[in-house]
């Protein structure tokens, strides 16, 4: 049976909605987090040579990553709409999303909690000048990227109801963690409506509730 170690706060949550959207047998063994940076503990690390989170256990088997979890999941479940056939035109967009969320936005999301931490981390008397460079280098890459990335996003949830057609996938649940973080860190605004009604429905949804319940406590990090 597959455990979930699930580190608070982090993207584990993913892999228990996808095994509840899946009607899954699994188990759940949670790790919170510790010291100032909030990191995960030693006995999680040890996991993994990587030691990030999402991380399961399937017997003898340790696999890490998010998008790995999920193909190895979705394996086991060959007939599930939450990956859409091959040769069809949702499963293009699927593979797009599935993909450019971890590669292209969640690296974006990743800066925005560093680029934080570098000010709110600086000695007090070297913050102003931190801040200047950070600023710089936002204005610069990070402000111009995730801005493009986020009507994107919202440009494409208004073509349907979830990122590959009218069916949730895959894609849609390695997304909704990702969204829920920019509304932290980011702020979403009246230029993302799509974005909002899909983090809604997304909330609305039972297996969602579900995961949720069992995820405990789910604040993520903001700085």
């Amino acid at each position: 049976m597959i455990t979930v170690h699930h580190l608070e706060n982090s993207q584990s949550i993913r892999i228990l909605w996808l095994l509840e959207e899946l009607g899954a047998d699994y188990k759940i063994q949670h790790y919170k987090r510790v010291g100032p940076q909030t990191l995960a503990p030693s006995e999680y690390k040890k996991l993994h040579p990587i030691g990030k989170s999402p991380t399961i256990t399937d017997g003898d088997l340790v696999l890490a990553e998010t998008n790995a979890i999920m193909d190895y999941i979705l394996d086991q479940f060959p007939d599930s709409p939450l990956r859409p056939q091959p040769g069809t035109p949702e499963r293009t967009r699927y593979l797009y999303w599935l993909h450019a969320t971890q590669g292209s936005f969640m690296p974006l999301l990743l800066d925005t909690l560093i680029f934080k931490r570098f000010i709110s981390k600086a000695p007090f008397f070297l913050r102003p000048i931190m801040k200047a460079v950070i600023g710089r280098a936002r204005k610069a890459y990070l402000d111009p990227n995730m801005s493009k990335m986020l009507a994107y996003i919202d440009a494409e949830l208004g073509r349907s109801t979830w990122l590959a057609g009218e069916q949730l996938t895959a894609a849609d649940i390695v997304m909704g963690y990702c969204l829920s973080v920019a509304e932290v860190r980011v702020g979403l605004t009246d230029q993302h409506p799509n974005i909002r009604r899909f983090l809604s429905q997304m909330r609305e949804r039972p297996n969602y509730k579900t995961a949720l319940v069992k995820n405990g406590p789910f604040n993520p990090l903001s700085g």
